[in-house]
C-alpha cells in the first residue's frame, strides 16, 4: 500500500483524500467468507481510479464519514452519478437479498404488470427458512403482485417467478443470463449472479459500485420508486385453494423512519453478513447508499446506511471522488455501437477492459479477424468448384 492508502500504482482524483483501512468488523464475529475473484485492475478502476482502493474515499476538506461495521460502502449522487465518497468501492462481496435490484432492473421492462401468472413449484422450490412472501403452488396472481412481495418481503419464491417469467423459453436460466447480461451493460462488471433472489451460491458476487450503478438504474423507473416506496399491500386470497388474502408490510425501515426516504433494499446470509441499499432525497438531492459485509454490533444495516446518508447530504454539490458511469458506456465498441460482453462465469471473474476502456481485448479481436478471414476464403474457394445450376434453386 502507499503511503495515503490507495493501492500501489493507483492515481489519486484532483480533490481526493484516501485514507484506509475500512472500520475495522471483529474478527470473532465474521464467519468464513467465500474467495473472491482474482482483483481485475480496469475493473476496479471504473468510474475513477480513487475508486481503486480497499480503504477509505472521501473529496478533499469535506468530514471524515461515520465509521460502519461493513466492510465496504459506496454513497452517490442518483441525478447526477456523482459518487460522493466510499470505503472499498470495488472490493468484492456477497449480496444477499439486495441482488433482487438487479432482477428488478432486468425484469420490470419486460414484464407486463397487468398479466396473471400461475406460480409452479419450482418457483417455491426456495432454502427452507428463508424469506419468503407466503404464495400459494397453483396461485394465480398479478406480476405486479410479485413485485410487491418481492420488494416489500424480500419473497425468495417471488424472485424465482420473476426471473422464470423473463427468462423466455429457458426460464430460470435465462433469466439468470438476462440478469448477468444486464449487469455488465450497466457497468456493473464485477456482478455475477447466481441465484435471482440473492440467496448464497457458488461464484456469487458483487461490490459496493456495482449496487450504486444498480440502484441508480431501479431509481430511473417510476413503477420501480413507486413499488419500493409502498408500505403495506393485501395479497389476495385464493378460493380454488382454501387461501385467504393476508397483509404484507415493507421491511425497510428507513422508509419509516428517516425523513426523505425513498425506499431501497435490505438483505442477510449467513455468508453475506448484513446487506443494504437505500436512498433518500433532501432538496432536491437524490443520495443513494449501498454497503455490504456489515455487522450489527450497535445498529443495523439500514441504521447505518442513515448515517452515512447524513453525511452525504453534508458534501457540498459537486465534490466528489468518482463517477456512476452511464448504462452501455463500458459495452461501447470503438464505432460507438452496442457489443455483446463475454459471460463473466466464462473466465471466472469480471470482463476486463482494454485501455481505452471498451470490453473487448486485442487478442480476441485478432482471433476473430483470423476466423473471418478464414472462412471468407473457405467461402470463394468452395463458390469456385460448385458447379452452375441454371434456374432459381430450393432448399
Amino acid at each position: 500500500m502507499s503511503p495515503a492508502g490507495a493501492p500501489t500504482g493507483a492515481l489519486a482524483a484532483p480533490g481526493a483524500v484516501t485514507t484506509g483501512p475500512c472500520a475495522p468488523v471483529p474478527s470473532a464475529s465474521r464467519p468464513p467468507r467465500p474467495v473472491p475473484p482474482p482483483a481485475d485492475p480496469a475493473a476496479r478502476a471504473v468510474g475513477g481510479p480513487a475508486l481503486a482502493t480497499d480503504g477509505l474515499v472521501r473529496p478533499a476538506g469535506t468530514s471524515v464519514p461515520p465509521a460502519v461495521p461493513a466492510t465496504s460502502w459506496v454513497v452517490a449522487d442518483l441525478d447526477s452519478g456523482d459518487v460522493l465518497g466510499g470505503c472499498g468501492p470495488h472490493e468484492y462481496g456477497t449480496p444477499a437479498s439486495v441482488q433482487k435490484l438487479l432482477l428488478a432492473a432486468t425484469m420490470l421492462p419486460k414484464l407486463d404488470p397487468r398479466q396473471v401468472v400461475t406460480l409452479t413449484h419450482g418457483d417455491l422450490d426456495i432454502e427452507p427458512g428463508s424469506s419468503a412472501v407466503g404464495f400459494a403452488e397453483g396461485g394465480r396472481y398479478r406480476i405486479e403482485t410479485l413485485w410487491l412481495g418481492l420488494l416489500l418481503k424480500s419473497g425468495n419464491e417471488a424472485a424465482n417467478a420473476l426471473a422464470r417469467l423473463g427468462g423466455g423459453p429457458d426460464g430460470l436460466a435465462g433469466g439468470l443470463r438476462a440478469m448477468n447480461a444486464h449487469a455488465q451493460q450497466l457497468g456493473a462488471l464485477q456482478t455475477h449472479a447466481v441465484t435471482p433472489s440473492g440467496l448464497d451460491g457458488p461464484g456469487q458476487f458483487t461490490s459496493a459500485y456495482d449496487l450504486a450503478l444498480i440502484a441508480r438504474a431501479c431509481f430511473a423507473d417510476a413503477t420501480f420508486r413507486r413499488y419500493d416506496a409502498t408500505r403495506e399491500t393485501t395479497i389476495p386470497g385464493q378460493p380454488a385453494l382454501d387461501e385467504k388474502s393476508f397483509e404484507i408490510q415493507n421491511d425497510n425501515q428507513l422508509l419509516y423512519r428517516y425523513p426523505g426516504a425513498l425506499g431501497g433494499k435490505t438483505g442477510f446470509t449467513d455468508l453475506a453478513r448484513h446487506t443494504y441499499v437505500g436512498a433518500a432525497e433532501h432538496d432536491g438531492r437524490r443520495l443513494v447508499v449501498a454497503l455490504l459485509g456489515a455487522e450489527v454490533l450497535d445498529k443495523r444495516g439500514w441504521e447505518q446506511g442513515a448515517d452515512l446518508l447524513d453525511w452525504g447530504f453534508g458534501v457540498p454539490r459537486g465534490a466528489a471522488v468518482g463517477r456512476l458511469v452511464n448504462p452501455g458506456e463500458l459495452t461501447a465498441t470503438p464505432s460507438g455501437s452496442a457489443a455483446t460482453p463475454p459471460p463473466l462465469a466464462a473466465a471466472g471473474g469480471p470482463a476486463r477492459l482494454d485501455p481505452a476502456g471498451h470490453r473487448w481485448s486485442r487478442p480476441l479481436v485478432a482471433v476473430v479477424l483470423s476466423a473471418v478471414v478464414a472462412g471468407a476464403a473457405g467461402l470463394l474457394l468452395a463458390l469456385r468448384r460448385r458447379p452452375r445450376h441454371v434456374g432459381p434453386r430450393q432448399r
